[in-house]
């Protein structure tokens, strides 16, 4: 109860946020993330060789779709912490149920395959790499959208880090599906999210200590 006085307190002269303030800030920190990423994307791990031809199938638009959902989570989520009290309830539902979707199609995916291929399946090429690529290329977005966040007014420090670590990992991935050769939707499902995870992990533990306020 003291806490929640606190708060109120230290919130009722704050002037409002001008309207879209707080959009805009993080959107502005997407746009430039995202292209951050795709530059060390570029210049780091190279585009997939065959880049053209997978944009005509499915699992390239599978990779991004549910990396981008991810983002839009971590998006929607922030856009309510970033304000006194808010909570990110909307956002971390919808992250929740693209990632329910997904574990249930790869595992369908793995009960389909003959056992003896499952484990390929599912490891993939790059199952140790993919999680460490993904939370190295979202460390630029996190380190942006922590500062941006310290310009509004979170509460909630290790929810909005946290939120924060989910939306740079989802915007990490989506540029790292351009480099990913994996065609497996159980490997997305759990090496994409592991690193969206370590993401969402690393911005709850640095929230409380960047968001603080001094």
């Amino acid at each position: 109860m003291e806490t929640e006085k606190l708060i109120d307190a230290l919130s009722t002269d704050l002037p409002p946020a001008q309207a879209g303030q707080v959009p805009r800030g993080i959107v502005g920190v997407a746009v430039a993330g995202g292209l951050v990423a795709l530059a060390l994307v570029i210049w780091w791990l190279g585009l997939r060789t065959d880049l053209m031809d997978a944009m005509h199938g499915p699992m390239l638009w599978i990779k991004a779709t549910y990396a981008a959902v991810l983002a839009l989570g971590g998006y929607l989520a922030l856009e309510r912490l970033s304000r006194p009290a808010g909570t990110g309830r909307v956002g971390v539902l919808l992250a929740g149920a693209i990632l329910l979707v997904l574990l249930a199609a790869g595992t369908l995916q793995l009960m389909a395959t003959v056992p003896g291929a499952r484990m390929d399946l599912w490891m993939g090429n790059s199952a140790q790499r993919c999680p460490v690529y993904i939370l190295l290329l979202a460390l630029p977005i996190l380190a942006g959208t922590l500062l941006t966040l310290r310009r509004f007014a979170p509460t909630r420090l290790a929810m909005a880090g946290g939120a924060a670590g989910l939306f740079a990992g989802g915007v990490a991935a989506t540029a790292y599906g351009l480099h990913c050769p994996e065609t497996s939707v159980a490997f997305v499902a759990t090496w994409y999210s592991l690193g969206v995870a370590l993401s969402t992990g690393l911005g709850a533990v640095l929230g409380p200590w960047v968001l603080r306020w001094r």
